[in-house]
């Protein structure tokens, strides 16, 4: 059968397996394992093991458990409704304050647990009445905490991005760091966009102009948000200052937010200590079994000759770089409606990657394009898993009203892609300034 043929067979009967309902890493080793079977008998079945395995034989892969435990802390805190008060009361004063405080809220949280759902869950619970009470749309209330939560797996430290490196051998570090710039640029877009909104809408919050805070009451909430800022601000500098590797900073921010969480939030309780460690490694697994698995599925496709051949037919294709990215675009948001960032990323980045390099497109740019095209799809339906999130917060906002308040924030998702498209510096430059240029 004609290589190209077959990827397309594989990639229909991926979608049928994985839309059974069947765990994704399952999923993906009993299609590895059907087609291996199907085309080279029991000789290649003797390696799967050695494959999954091997796959998983990396030091870098150690940073994802640890990451998803700094997050587990700070989640199990009451960090998210403590950011959320400490930048109500100090832009309070600001035309459509509150509004960006949850914004900027998400943004910190996001980037302390890595969690969409955590950050949609923990400033939502807080931000959405507070902006109902005081005026905003439902539409804005409901759509910017579903948005800003999606600002976590772009914003470093992400555990996206590091499956992304792992996967595509390329510097986590440099990946990070390539995240940063775009990730604020969409935290602005987003802010901008929710304020136009609320003007728009005729409802700007006049309850607003009667909130006022003491000095002392903005004060006292910052002993319990600086910690876990600081953390950030120490975990990036130890990793950007060459100090540490990726790892070593993710153990060194797991240690320093549970203690936090401990000393300052009391969390002393085992019940509570062993449920962080449970769900943090319940997740960790999940995500090391789809990462393993995606490398027989990769082998697969690579024994087949799948991998080389749709790479070729994509290449030899007489088509402008920039149609051919369109079109990338456009397979990458059909994924993200269906499956989870890191299923993605595990299953397609490889075999992209090099196409995008034939291109002449610059693969940690891409990155950044890819991981904005995964958060569109925590917001869109079928699945749109912040959307859900949102609702059981907040069930007496619609989920008709959630969607269509999200949607304004899906154009501000392309609009970013399209200015990274004229601006890639907007990725690069800080990459390139302080890790020298990627060749």
């Amino acid at each position: 059968m004609d290589p190209v043929l077959l990827g397309i067979v594989v990639a229909v009967v991926t979608t049928l397996v994985l839309f059974s309902g069947i765990a994704i890493g399952m999923g993906l080793l009993v299609v590895s394992i059907g087609f291996l079977f199907a085309f080279s008998g029991l000789r290649d079945l003797s390696l799967v093991p050695e494959l999954f395995f091997g796959k998983l034989d990396s030091f870098a892969l150690l940073s994802i458990p640890m990451f998803i435990l700094m997050g587990g802390a700070v989640a199990s805190s009451r960090a998210g409704p403590d950011l959320f008060l400490a930048l109500d009361r100090w832009m309070t004063r600001v035309p459509g304050g509150l509004v960006i405080s949850n914004l900027g809220a998400c943004a910190l949280f996001s980037a302390l647990s890595g969690s969409s759902p955590a950050t949609c869950a923990a400033i939502g619970k807080m931000g959405i009445p507070a902006m109902r009470e005081r005026g905003f749309p439902d539409g804005v209330a409901a759509g910017s905490i579903a948005a800003g939560g999606t600002l976590g797996i772009l914003i470093p430290p992400s555990v996206t991005m590091i499956v992304f490196g792992i996967s595509t051998e390329t510097s986590i570090g440099r990946l990070f760091l390539a995240g940063l710039l775009p990730g604020l640029m969409l935290t602005g877009l987003f802010m901008a966009w929710s304020l136009f909104g609320t003007w728009w809408s005729g409802r700007s919050g006049t309850a607003l102009a009667t909130v006022r805070y003491s000095w002392r009451e903005k004060l006292e909430i910052l002993p319990r948000v600086l910690p876990f800022l600081v953390i950030v601000a120490a975990v990036l500098y130890a990793l950007y200052g060459g100090i540490a590797t990726p790892s070593e900073t993710a153990a060194l921010g797991a240690v320093a937010c549970l203690l936090t969480a401990i000393v300052i939030y009391r969390l002393v309780q085992p019940a509570r200590l062993w449920d962080i460690l449970r769900d943090s490694t319940r997740e960790s697994v999940m995500i090391l079994v789809i990462v393993g698995a995606a490398g027989v599925f990769s082998y697969m496709l690579s024994s087949l000759f799948i991998t080389q051949s749709v790479a070729n037919a994509i290449i030899a294709v007489d088509v402008n770089p920039w149609l051919l990215l369109f079109y990338i675009n456009l397979f990458l948001l059909v994924c993200g409606f269906f499956l989870p960032p890191v299923a993605v990323i595990v299953m397609v980045a490889p075999i992209l990657l090099p196409v995008i390099l034939a291109a002449g497109f610059d693969p940690y740019w891409f990155a950044v394009i890819l991981t904005i095209n995964m958060e569109i799809g925590l917001i869109s339906p079928p699945v749109g898993l912040n959307l859900y999130v949102i609702n059981s917060i907040a069930p007496e906002i619609k989920l008709q009203t959630i969607l269509k308040g999200s949607l304004p924030y899906v154009g501000c998702m392309v609009l970013a892609i399209l200015l990274l498209c004229v601006f890639p510096g907007i990725a690069t430059w800080l990459p390139d300034t302080m890790m020298g240029s990627a060749g």
